[in-house]
């Protein structure tokens, strides 16, 4: 008996959607018919008082616009109108116009949190431009708002998935990978984004304090490494030097620096004495 309800049920489903089918598709051909002849007798009326209506019937858009023409509450086929002039039935048609020039937005500093747990605020600039008219009309509600909400939250997805020396060191590939986010998920509205830059990252000034005293300790620790590093050169080439001398050019020496100390004005000169030489007169 159960089994006998369940094929009833489906025959029964199986054949409202049928009738579901059918009645849709008498509705369309019945649309269909009515659109036809509403806008022949438009025509008609149009071609009637054709001097009349003339201007009303030509429509101009820009260089860098399209237009999507509804008729009857349906896209012409065929793409967009435009550039120059189109005609339209006037009481028919509905148009709008879109701009397809290069859109740039600055994108609103984000609070961000890195991998590592480090709080961080970015902002960046995105620029993008519709390639496809109808999808940008039909596909979305407010293309502008999509796209720029999307652009926000893809941005602080994107830097949370890494960190902080990632962040600083890696800016043109997580743009990039911005970029490929960005297009995948806008290109079903039409709209092809070109680039995406970060501009500028701020951070918590305890932690700009931390890292200013770290980044001047390896500073000073590199800065010590390289004089003690000079002096031990020094201290062979110094060594290399006085084994080269004889005894009568090391004094020759001594009295030539002896010389140039003198010549200098205010000095005071220190002439060591051998402690042998006061044996003698002891």
């Amino acid at each position: 008996m159960q089994s006998f309800n369940n094929r009833v049920g489906v025959e029964f489903v199986d054949g409202s959607d049928a009738e579901d089918n059918k009645a849709g598709g008498a509705a369309a051909g019945l649309w269909g018919v009515v659109a036809a002849v509403v806008t022949l007798l438009s025509l008609l009326l149009l071609l009637a008082t054709f001097p009349l209506t003339v201007w009303t019937c030509v429509k101009v858009v820009q260089e860098y616009e399209r237009a999507v023409v509804f008729r009857l509450g349906r896209v012409v086929k065929g793409r967009a109108k435009g550039p120059g002039l189109f005609w339209v039935i006037p009481w028919l048609d509905v148009i709008q116009k879109v701009d397809l020039r290069t859109v740039s937005f600055n994108i609103p500093p984000q609070e961000v949190l890195t991998a590592d747990w480090v709080p961080l605020k970015v902002d960046g600039v995105m620029f993008y431009r519709v390639v496809d008219p109808s999808l940008w009309v039909m596909r979305v509600a407010n293309g502008p708002l999509a796209t720029h909400t999307l652009a926000q939250t893809t941005l602080r997805a994107t830097l949370g998935a890494h960190t902080l020396v990632d962040i600083l060191t890696q800016r043109k590939s997580i743009a990039q990978r911005m970029e490929e986010v960005l297009y995948a998920a806008s290109r079903v509205w039409g709209v092809q984004v070109e680039r995406v830059e970060l501009k500028e990252m701020t951070l918590p000034l305890g932690l700009q304090r931390c890292m200013a005293a770290e980044a001047e300790a390896v500073r000073e620790a590199r800065a010590k490494m390289i004089v003690a590093d000079g002096e031990v050169k020094a201290s062979h080439a110094l060594k290399e030097a006085a084994s080269g001398f004889s005894p009568v050019a090391l004094q020759l020496r001594y009295l030539q620096s002896m010389s140039s100390v003198s010549n200098v004005a205010s000095s005071t000169l220190v002439f060591p004495c051998p402690t042998e030489l006061l044996h003698a007169f002891t």
